[in-house]
């Protein structure tokens, strides 16, 4: 299969064993050989475009749905766990884990969320260690990305994955309401109060909140109150957030109630479900679609068209994912300075860590380098995948003299065959291995022995020490063995 070509084989296998067809039957449907199939659905050879819509046509499903790509950051997962010290005895090869993400993805998802509450007790028990010294201490994480994530979080961050991050329901729900407030023929945040009032009798206004607090219930006066200090787009957002808690109540707990999440992961999953309505209610989806598709995906100018933030259009363009109406499959991450991830989604088949330090060669990080500006990049896998990624820096808080403020980046991208339809690639050669910036998902999984910037040896080399060179960086090429 070609670098560029999304993995599609595990999905191919996994659809073909749901609906009972076996392997003869699907490749007379498609009119290929059966061996050939088998190598389609193992990655092995490459899927064409003809035969990608016969296939989507067979499963009567949408092209994109065939591409979305769950065994890829799957395996990137279990690459990642395996990779900790905990396995270093073993003798698995990354063709075992590649099976066993392709063949039986449900154990393979099940190994990753014992390994989430593994890491969680080893954090709990260093801590408790902690008081007897460090040296007893066991370190309860590895690097910055993701590694101090709870188990509710990441549960969650999983279960949106598993639903592509589209949710009828809460689309429909959203809709309803929206139809509502554009009744009244004025802004979006007067159709806000009007609807408010008349439905909930909650009158909404600003008010000197305590720092940290952007928007507050308050039940015994029936009002809504939003910091004097936020931008309208997020007192926007924070009312329409509390909105989806009373207008969309049941349908979020419905989809809570269906999900396997575990028993501390309901409030984490009642947030997330109420942001993701209050998108879909200040960026509705046929209008929204239509303005991506009209100004291929320009950020900024769909800002000004729904009033909304830079994250939030961000987060909303993930979203687009309905039948018949399907957006460019994007992945999105967002991280603080320091490397912590606490948002991760992927679409576009890009594996991002979940629980290990992150590459600092991706743009994400770089752009904190060049605040509020749109850096744009040709990432490449060492399993060679390109995926066109662009990241901006941005800060939070910050109102008032000397108050602190949270310095961010979020991420968004797609595979290197949508990039065309994204106004950043404009000016760029493609094709141009020149403009290809080689990274990882994390030292210790990567396996390029040729990058200055380490932080961690791989995990299945050895590393040996020259001391009669010093070298600018510790784990700098030349030091591994087999």
């Amino acid at each position: 299969m070609a670098a560029d070509d999304p993995q599609v084989g595990g999905r191919i296998q996994r659809l073909r064993r749901q609906r009972g067809v076996s392997q003869a039957e699907l490749a007379s449907a498609l009119g290929i050989s059966a061996s050939y199939l088998n190598l389609i659905e193992h990655n092995r050879r490459r899927i064409t475009v003809p035969l990608l819509l016969k296939l989507a046509s067979f499963f009567g499903i949408e092209p994109g749905e065939l591409v979305e790509n769950d065994e890829t950051r799957l395996l990137g997962d279990l690459m990642e766990l395996f990779g900790d010290d905990v396995f270093a005895d073993s003798t698995l090869t990354n063709q075992d884990v590649r099976d066993l993400a392709n063949s039986n993805p449900a154990v393979g998802r099940a190994v990753v969320r014992l390994y989430d509450r593994y890491r969680a007790l080893r954090g709990v028990r260093a801590g408790s260690a902690g008081a007897a010294g460090p040296a007893e201490a066991e370190p309860a994480t590895r690097g910055g990305q993701g590694s101090g994530g709870h188990p509710a979080t990441d549960a969650v961050s999983d279960f949106v994955q598993a639903n592509a991050n589209h949710f009828p329901t809460l689309e429909a729900a959203a809709e309803r309401v929206r139809n509502d407030i554009d009744a009244e023929p004025d802004s979006l945040d007067y159709g806000l109060r009007n609807y408010l009032f008349n439905v909930f009798g909650l009158n909404w206004r600003t008010a000197n909140l305590p720092a940290g607090i952007a928007r507050r219930y308050d039940p015994e006066r029936r009002e809504i109150l939003t910091a004097e200090v936020l931008e309208p787009a997020s007192a926007a957002f924070a009312v329409a957030h509390q909105i989806g808690l009373f207008a969309a109540g049941a349908e979020i707990e419905r989809l809570i109630e269906d999900s396997d999440l575990p028993a501390d992961a309901p409030v984490v999953a009642r947030n997330a479900l109420a942001s993701y309505f209050a998108g879909a209610l200040i960026m509705p989806y046929e209008p929204f679609l239509k303005a991506c598709r009209e100004t291929r995906y320009d950020i900024e100018r769909i800002q000004r068209r729904f009033r909304a933030s830079f994250e939030q259009v961000c987060h909303r363009m993930t979203c687009l994912q309905r039948p018949g109406q399907m957006g460019v499959p994007l992945h999105l991450v967002r991280t603080d300075i320091a490397g912590n991830i606490s948002k991760r989604f992927s679409l576009s088949g890009i594996h991002i860590s979940r629980h290990s330090g992150a590459c600092p060669r991706w743009n994400v990080y770089s752009a904190f380098l060049h605040p509020e500006r749109i850096n744009v990049q040709i990432s490449q896998m060492p399993e060679g995948q390109r995926y066109f990624c662009i990241a901006r820096s941005y800060a939070r808080g910050g109102h008032g003299y000397q108050a602190p403020r949270r310095h961010l980046s979020i991420g968004l991208g797609c595979h290197i065959a949508h990039a065309g339809s994204l106004v950043y690639s404009d000016g760029m050669d493609l094709a141009d291995p020149g403009q290809t910036v080689p990274i990882g998902v994390g030292c210790r999984i990567c396996p390029r022995l040729d990058c200055e910037q380490r932080a961690h040896p791989p995990a299945d080399h050895h590393f040996t020490m020259n001391e009669r060179d010093r070298a600018e960086s510790f784990y700098a090429p030349g030091r591994w063995g087999s």
